[in-house]
């Protein structure tokens, strides 16, 4: 926080000449509504040990109700501080930690669990980051889009812990397969948290830790062995009252009230005729003085007010203020009340309000008390002109905070844009392109357009290839989304490309790779599929488009089956498993075809056949033995077949035999579009082939296998 490191001296002060490399000077400052109280220490041995102080009221009213109104003259008070304190330490001060006043202050109760590969014993970094995911997960939640407003997280305090599901006080040292914790984060808008920077900046400092003066205070004034007690923590502050409540040994709430001593200072200045910081001297008076207290009017007149007077004249608004804090911890109590109030801050001194407080809440007077030199036991005030005061427990606590939560913000450049982002010790080059609104798909190698098709009425997709993923340097230097990122980095990102569009063909498809086979004149015949897309016949060369639908057929029709085998038909009959077939007569796998040439036979050249035949020699006749007897093939004798088919009957009628196949003339069955792994075919309990025969009364089953 120093560029030098002080120690403590034999008389307890700090030798600033023989500076103690090992213990960090912290820079605490509270930047409150009427003054700024600075204060720089060191923690030894568990006690905080101040080495310096300093204190300086604004000069115009800059801030109202804990909010920066007038950034650059709360910048010149930080400025003065910063400058007497640097006076005395005698060296640079270049890191400060800051609270922020609770006026807007949201909260959020969030669970958050960690398991781990096997069971593993709890260390100190753990519990850093289980708190981290509780403290990550209420940044989701209240950053979750359906406000404009952007908030920030200013302090969180967990609740409670979990040990493998069950309920701990401690994690640190136990073994467990899982941790968990119940948190509660506070938020402040993005504009609260940006004012306490710039003010700060302007002062030539840079935040090294952001806290909630709530936080900062019960850090000190109600120390862990108390939050066992259902106790309340009032900070009255010029401008806004904000409150801690602790039960169960832990915090359990968080809120505020925009009312505290500016109010009561206002009253003042109305009723005797003075401007804002002589009426602030004189209720500082009456709250430390009996008798009279002596001041000049606007008219610059001197006068006497009565103790007893002023105080009645604040009684209405204090009574006000009270009435509104008590309402406040009612609600954040489960309406009821606690056992205890301690109440710190300046704006708390006013006398009566400790007693009407108690009044409000319904609790013993002595249980509403003014905490200061009570709570700075652990406290060593090594400054002249400062003593332990209920004024100073929110500056102490600042720094105490310090050792105990680090939550930060740090501004990064992305593309040029400036980015805050909130600094969990762990961000990355990705945290901050999500803070910039990066867009992810131009993080990412894209795929080209892909394509959608259908094969046999199943819907396929070709996806097109991918492009190169962003290209990322940070400070020059090119690294990868996930590399740790620090304060005034420069990221730059040029944007992934676009890969190729998906492009296939007809030919590629594994269902055209596969063929179909057929009998033909005795000797096997193995043939592609044919492909039709979008009902049109299409070759191994056609370029599948988008939605294209494209149908397998696992037949040949006879006109395609001898236009493939380059086989001129003209001039013979086709017979497809011993049927005279037609050009478009669908053929099947396995399906047997034959062919002979045929004359046109009618009853004027019948004689003339007769006359040919009787003319051949026997060489001829005997190479007609020699081929297929095809005469003896076609049917002379039909006969009707009646068998089962699926339970229904069906008449097969045309041929004296069957065989299987010619049951799909009588039987309606599509064997074109497959609709499982395959087609089962039995007869009579028992799986046969296309070309097995069939007889009278046969029971059929066909059906596809899913």
């Amino acid at each position: 926080m120093l560029k030098d490191i002080g120690k403590t001296t034999d008389n307890g002060g700090c030798d600033m000449a023989s500076m103690n490399t090992q213990n960090n000077l912290v820079f605490g400052l509270d930047i409150g509504t009427r003054n700024v109280v600075g204060t720089v220490g060191y923690l030894e041995h568990n006690r905080f040990k101040i080495v310096a102080m300093a204190m300086k009221e604004h000069e115009t009213r800059a801030m109202l109700d804990g909010q920066i109104h007038d950034i650059y003259k709360v910048g010149d008070t930080i400025r003065a501080v910063k400058f007497q304190l640097e006076k005395q330490l005698g060296t640079e001060l270049t890191e400060v930690c800051i609270a922020a006043a609770g006026r807007v202050l949201k909260t959020v109760t969030v669970h958050a669990d960690y398991e781990f590969e096997q069971e593993t014993r709890i260390t100190q970094e753990h519990i850093y980051s289980l708190d981290l995911l509780g403290v990550e997960k209420a940044h989701e939640i209240i950053n979750d889009g359906t406000s404009d407003v952007k908030f920030y997280c200013v302090g969180n305090t967990p609740v409670k812990y979990y040990l493998n599901g069950y309920g701990i006080n401690s994690l640190e040292g136990h073994k467990a397969d899982k941790i968990g914790v119940d948190l509660i984060a506070t938020f402040l808008p993005e504009e609260v948290v940006d004012g306490l920077y710039e003010a700060v900046s302007y002062a030539n400092l840079a935040v090294a830790n952001l806290t909630l003066e709530p936080i900062a205070a019960i850090n000190v004034a109600i120390p862990e062995q108390y939050r066992l007690l259902n106790i309340a923590l009032i900070d009255v502050g010029a401008g806004t009252s904000d409150i801690c409540i602790t039960r169960s040994g832990s915090i359990a709430a968080y809120g505020m009230i925009p009312s505290a001593g500016d109010e009561i200072t206002e009253v003042i200045a109305q009723r005797y005729l003075v401007d804002f910081n002589t009426a602030e001297k004189i209720k500082m008076g009456a709250s430390r003085k009996k008798g009279f207290v002596s001041y000049k009017d606007i008219m610059g007149l001197a006068q006497k007010a009565p103790v007893e007077d002023i105080r009645n004249t604040v009684e209405e608004i204090v009574n006000k203020i009270t009435r509104e804090t008590a309402q406040k911890i009612l609600e954040l109590n489960g309406d009821k009340p606690v056992s205890a109030v301690f109440v710190v801050g300046g704006g708390g001194k006013i006398p009566s309000y400790t007693e009407k407080l108690s009044k409000e809440l319904g609790i013993l007077k002595e249980r509403v008390a003014l905490r200061g030199e009570e709570v700075l036991t652990q406290v060593d005030f090594n400054v002249e002109g400062f003593e332990k005061d209920s004024l100073f427990v929110t500056p102490v606590g600042i720094c105490m905070n310090y050792y105990a939560q680090k939550n930060s913000f740090i501004f990064v450049q992305v593309n040029g844009q400036r980015i805050k982002l909130y600094d969990n010790n762990r961000l990355t080059v990705i945290d901050a392109l999500m803070q910039a609104g990066f867009p992810n798909e131009l993080l990412f190698p894209r795929r080209g357009r892909e394509l959608e098709y259908t094969v046999n009425g199943k819907a396929r997709l070709a996806r097109g290839t991918v492009g190169e993923a962003a290209v990322i340097t940070v400070n020059g230097k090119e690294t990868n989304m996930n590399s740790a990122i620090e304060k005034n980095d420069k990221i730059q990102v040029k944007e992934s490309t676009v890969g190729e569009p998906a492009v296939i063909t007809i030919g590629q498809l594994e269902e055209f790779k596969s063929i179909v086979r057929f009998e033909v004149n005795g000797k096997t015949v193995s043939c592609p599929k044919f492909a039709y897309v979008n009902w049109e016949l299409q070759s191994e060369y056609y370029e599948i488009q988008n939605r294209d639908q494209i149908l397998m057929e696992n037949y040949y029709t006879v006109r395609q089956l001898f236009e493939f085998l380059d086989i001129d038909i003209t001039g013979m009959d086709v017979y497809v498993n011993n049927e005279l077939a037609e050009p478009d007569t669908k053929v099947y796998e396995n399906f047997k075809v034959k062919t002979r040439e045929f004359t046109v036979r009618d009853e004027e050249n019948e004689d003339q056949e007769e006359i040919i035949a009787e003319e051949k020699t026997d060489e001829e006749r005997t190479e007609e033995k020699m081929e297929p007897d095809i005469k003896d093939d076609i049917p002379q004798e039909n006969r009707n077949l009646h068998v089962t088919v699926n339970q229904t009957p069906v008449t097969l009628s045309g041929k004296p035999e069957y065989v299987l196949v010619d049951v799909f003339l009588f039987y309606e069955f599509d064997l074109s579009t497959p609709k499982g792994k395959a087609i089962v075919i039995r007869c009579n309990g028992e799986n046969i082939e296309y070309m097995s025969p069939i007889h009278e009364g046969d029971y059929i089953e066909v059906y596809w296998e899913q």
